[in-house]
């Protein structure tokens, strides 16, 4: 009661609500800093190792595939095709690949009762995702200062194929981190399995360009799918045959909410073990 007035339920409701969200903002904030200490270091050099990778890949595609071909598959740019091509494919690599060891690697914060295993997911996820564009932009800028026309780009395109991405990532991301903690030999299978994963993903080379059926059997992979989106952002002109933004999306709902599922009900495991 406030001056004689009592307030109506909901306001505590409300309040309450607030707070929750307050602690929730505080703890993943936390997390981030403590990732970005963790993964970078206190020094510049590991933000430095963190543009210099792609830079450096992205380079020696070109210079190898340069001297094996007169032009690349699309356009007339070496550097702009395999940028396009490993950054769009980085959207979905580089996140799942750190969101899989999420909880693993933060083990011992989760005995605190404000933090929660999704609170690691969500902190890895947020600081790939801005270490992602951070790069992306910078390596797309420089490949742009080269060019003598600069490209038409779709945003549209470049939103669609990071929020695709992103929710194959989680669901992935979270259906591993139950996995890795479970059974120690599904981390060693889950890294032997998806290594081929660059080399079929159309990274090096259009998926469209590919006779039937081996085109129809590389398309049920869905990160094509989404380095093709991730590519026709930069091409206009390119047509992108068999890219299916439909077959993508179910894929990635899918994914996400089993993961989740997963995620959700494992919940004691991934505090307890």
């Amino acid at each position: 009661m406030i001056g004689g007035t009592s307030l109506p339920a909901t306001y505590f409701s409300w309040s309450g609500n607030l707070m929750l969200v307050k602690t929730y903002l505080r703890v993943v904030a936390a997390m981030i800093v403590r990732e970005m200490s963790t993964r970078f270091g206190r020094k510049p050099g590991g933000y430095v190792w963190a543009l210099l990778e792609p830079i450096v890949y992205i380079s020696m595609m070109t210079v190898i595939f340069g001297a094996m071909a007169r032009a690349p598959a699309l356009g007339t740019s070496f550097v702009l095709f395999f940028a396009t091509g490993f950054l769009g494919y980085q959207l979905y690599q580089a996140k799942v690949a750190f969101l899989s060891s999420a909880v693993k690697a933060n083990k011992p914060l989760l005995s605190y009762p404000n933090v929660a295993p999704i609170d690691a997911v969500a902190a890895r996820f947020i600081l790939q995702s801005a270490t992602t564009l951070l790069v992306s932009v910078i390596v797309l800028s420089a490949i742009f200062s080269t060019l003598p026309v600069l490209p038409e780009i779709d945003w549209i395109n470049i939103l669609g194929a990071e929020f695709f991405a992103g929710m194959l990532a989680l669901g992935v991301g979270m259906f591993n981190s139950v996995m890795f903690i479970r059974f120690a030999l599904f981390e060693k299978l889950y890294g032997i399995a998806t290594r081929p994963l660059l080399l079929i993903s159309g990274v090096f080379f259009l998926p469209d360009s590919i006779p039937p059926p081996f085109r129809d059997v590389l398309l049920y992979n869905p990160i094509c799918h989404i380095i093709m989106l991730f590519r026709t952002a930069f091409y206009p002109q390119y047509r992108a045959i068999g890219l299916d933004p439909g077959y993508v999306a179910q894929v990635a709902i899918v994914i996400f909410v089993s993961g989740l599922i997963v995620f959700t009900f494992s919940r004691r495991t991934l505090r307890n073990d």
